[in-house]
């Protein structure tokens, strides 16, 4: 078989699954944005939510990342993944113990984030406009968006740390909700 024709037959079997399963994907879409707007609502909580989620998360990769390094201790590179791994476990610490700070240092990132790619977006539009005619304009417009949101969370810093984490997480869900939703009436459509 060549490359197109396996990846021709990979997308029906996709699309198959998908429209077997579209039930599924339903709900979880509906969940997603339940859970969304849910967020959108209560930004402090689900700001909280997601710190302690993270949390846990550094917490554990962090302790399976010490497992792994002195299980694989001839491995070149040991000090460096112990060290990694003991920044992770004590990342997940501090966050767990320290939610609150640690979603005033979240926003914090995540303001710098939307600084960094929204210069990043706007130098890549001017970069390529020749070659992206008429559509260069929405990557300026993008990269401008992500610095307009940055502002408003470093300006409104600390305030802002009670709304961003948990506002961009409901908006998220929402759009990842409804795009299940929306693959789902289309998969049930088409079975």
């Amino acid at each position: 078989m060549s490359l197109p024709q396996d990846i021709t037959n990979l997308q029906s079997k996709m699309s198959a699954a998908v429209r077997e399963h579209w039930k599924a994907f339903l709900f979880e879409g509906i969940l997603l944005v339940v859970l969304g707007l849910a967020a959108m609502i209560v930004p402090p909580l689900a700001s909280l939510a997601v710190t302690i989620f993270l949390g846990w998360m550094f917490l554990i990769s962090g302790i399976g990342g010490l497992i792994v390094t002195f299980w694989a201790r001839q491995m070149p590179g040991f000090w460096w993944s112990l060290i990694s791994a003991a920044l992770a476990v004590a990342a997940g610490l501090i966050l767990l113990a320290r939610p609150m700070q640690g979603v005033l240092t979240l926003t914090i990132v995540v303001g710098a984030y939307f600084l960094a790619e929204g210069v990043t977006t706007i130098m890549y539009a001017i970069e390529h406009r020749r070659e992206l005619s008429e559509r260069w304009s929405w990557l300026l417009f993008a990269g401008l968006l992500d610095i307009l949101i940055s502002a408003m969370i470093i300006s409104g810093l600390p305030g802002s740390a009670e709304w961003a984490i948990g506002l961009l997480a409901g908006v998220n869900l929402l759009f990842g909700g409804a795009t299940l939703i929306g693959m789902a009436l289309a998969a049930r459509k088409a079975a």
